[in-house]
């Protein structure tokens, strides 16, 4: 019986590994016929002739991965590619990652340590761009009859597939190439009957050509997005332009701060710019004093003008900001980890300075700044883990705890009571 089995699954592996050579053979041979169709005069009158060379694209865009997929274990794959065996393999590094490199004739896997499959690269198409081929074939089927019908899931599939291949191109660090998919699956979106706004693909290919060190393409798509009223994490799309676009960083930081004041990225991006123009910060604390006015019971306003004091190292304002967010709203947890935060950078900051310090006096006052400031971050930590109610948020600051107590736990049993509380909250991932 066992033999049979052993038999049976030889029998398999070779009919999946035929299977996936086949289907590049069969795609270019579908495609072919979907071609001399719609070359035909009386069929290319019917909107079913074009919808028929669109799915053959679509197939052919797939065809050379097969039933590949990422996430997949080299015991998974075994069976799919059966006789298909690599070119070559080769150990790479990408984006600071090893991966194991295998090249077939057609397209290029690469394995993470664990021996999952990361990325599917495709070297050789069945044909040159073959979901924007797809996607004329289909916007000519809808064109022909209105009503016909698939065509809307068949745009919205082929948006996907354009985002996936983004993505590899991503992952591979080709970003001006990753940057044009991602604006060709927002313009597949955008077709005639879809009519899909993809703002989330408009903004990636704003990112990734930023990355490309693209500055105009990656304004015209982040201003697209501004257009269109998207305006991504915490208003990320009015800081991305103020890099991209240097004569007018003024302008896109204030009106991202006036909408977002509680913008990280905003907030840095406004203190650099006045710092640099020398300016000064005062205009930064007018439009803050602004937003107060406006909003009085916004605790998170003084939490950002505790930031701005803490990147200007202003840290006793800081504190004072910090610890006024919970006056205005005793339940705000975000003021107590922005001073939390601060001492324990500033913490670390200090240790690499005495880490680095060869005299032995200057050494010594490094190491007990840094101790009183590791200390002085326990307290709002701890306050803040017991006004939060998100568990997340408690485990976050556990971490901090955990980090913090275990400098101190031989000094004092409250300290190892601490240190043994937070350590069991991180480990288990369940606050207390």
């Amino acid at each position: 019986m066992k033999k049979i089995l052993i038999a049976l699954a030889i029998f398999a592996s070779a009919q999946l590994a035929d299977a996936q050579v086949k289907a590049v053979a069969d795609a270019q041979k579908a495609l072919d016929a979907a071609q001399a169709a719609a070359s035909n005069p009386k069929k290319a009158t019917k909107a079913a002739t074009w919808t028929a060379l669109g799915k053959a694209y679509v197939t052919a865009h797939d065809a050379p991965a097969g039933a590949l997929w990422t996430g997949a274990s080299k015991q998974e794959l075994a069976l799919l590619l059966g006789n298909e065996k690599p070119l070559s393999t080769s150990e790479v590094v990408i984006a600071g990652e090893q991966y194991t490199k295998e090249v077939y004739a057609a397209k290029n896997l690469y394995f993470r340590a664990n021996g999952q499959l990361g990325i599917i690269e495709v070297t050789k198409p069945v044909v040159a761009d073959p979901l924007a081929k797809a996607l004329e074939a289909y916007a000519k089927a809808a064109s022909i009859d209105p009503s016909v019908k698939g065509v809307a899931e068949a745009l919205g599939s082929i948006n996907e597939k354009y985002i996936n291949d983004a993505y590899t191109q991503y992952q591979l660090g080709n970003y001006a190439e990753g940057s044009k998919l991602f604006e060709k699956a927002a313009a597949a979106s955008a077709t005639a009957p879809l009519n899909k706004v993809d703002s989330m693909s408009v903004y990636n290919t704003g990112f990734l050509a930023q990355l490309a060190g693209d500055k105009a393409a990656a304004k015209a798509a982040f201003q697209k997005c501004l257009n269109m009223g998207y305006y991504s994490n915490d208003g990320e799309v009015f800081a991305k332009l103020a890099d991209v676009d240097p004569d007018n960083t003024k302008q896109y930081l204030e009106e991202g701060f006036q909408k977002f004041p509680s913008s990280q990225s905003i907030l840095i991006g406004l203190i650099n710019y006045y710092m640099s123009a020398g300016e000064g910060t005062d205009r930064l604390f007018e439009l803050l004093n602004a937003a107060k006015k406006n909003e009085p019971n916004n605790a998170s306003l003084y939490y950002v003008e505790g930031n701005i004091h803490t990147q200007l190292g202003e840290y006793e304002k800081a504190v004072e900001a910090y610890e006024y967010c919970a006056k205005v709203n005793p339940e705000y947890e975000f003021g107590f980890i922005g001073e939390g935060t601060m001492y324990y950078n500033r913490a670390v900051e200090l240790q690499e300075k005495a880490q680095a310090e060869l005299d032995d006096a200057k050494y010594m006052k490094l190491a007990a700044e840094f101790e009183e400031a590791l200390k002085n971050c326990i307290e709002p930590f701890e306050k803040a883990y017991n006004i939060t109610k998100d568990p997340q948020v408690k485990v976050g600051v556990a971490e901090f705890l955990k980090n913090a107590t275990y400098r101190f736990r031989e000094q004092d049993a409250k300290y190892q009571a601490a240190y043994d509380k937070y350590s069991e909250v991180v480990a288990t991932g369940e606050a207390k």
